[in-house]
């Protein structure tokens, strides 16, 4: 084994682990954090893969804005913040429900690729990423940045009280 695949196993294994503790836990400020956990430890195995640009949007992207987004939604709508009864659900279900989707994603991933070698491509430019996402993803991305502060505004007009009761 190389280096690179260790640091792949160690980062797949806390991702696995931290993607079960955000499911997991009721505390729902301790479910951001382990997603923050989460979302890093894919970027680092984006940065042992080569794919350096890929993982800097990841950390600039999920850990830096949506994950922000979703600590102030729940700030700002004061939700419980503390462990909460109504999070407490059936975990025999989730884990079948979870179980299940695993195996079937598994089967499908051994079923397109039947343990075969695929070639590699050769490895794009950051131009080329820029040049594709400025031409033919700019009106997606600006109708995605308009729906975060949507979601933001919305989430400051919830948490407001209403004018006249105290």
């Amino acid at each position: 084994m190389t280096t690179a695949d260790v640091l792949l196993l160690a980062l797949g294994a806390l991702a696995i682990g931290s993607g079960i503790r955000v499911v997991a836990t009721t505390h729902l400020v301790r479910a951001g954090l382990w997603l923050v956990v989460t979302l890093a430890s894919l970027a680092g195995m984006y940065l042992v893969l080569g794919a350096e640009l890929v993982a800097w949007v990841q950390v600039l992207l999920y850990v830096g804005a949506v994950v922000v987004l979703l600590l102030f939604a729940v700030m700002l709508t004061r939700a419980p913040i503390g462990s909460s009864q109504d999070m407490d659900r059936p975990k025999a279900t989730g884990a079948l429900i979870g179980g299940a989707a695993g195996l079937g994603l598994g089967a499908l991933l051994v079923d397109a690729f039947h343990w075969s070698y695929v070639p590699q491509r050769p490895s794009g430019s950051a131009e080329n990423v820029g040049a594709a996402v400025f031409r033919t993803w700019a009106l997606p991305f600006e109708v995605l940045s308009m729906l975060l502060l949507a979601a933001l505004v919305g989430a400051i007009v919830v948490s407001r009280p209403v004018r006249g009761t105290e």
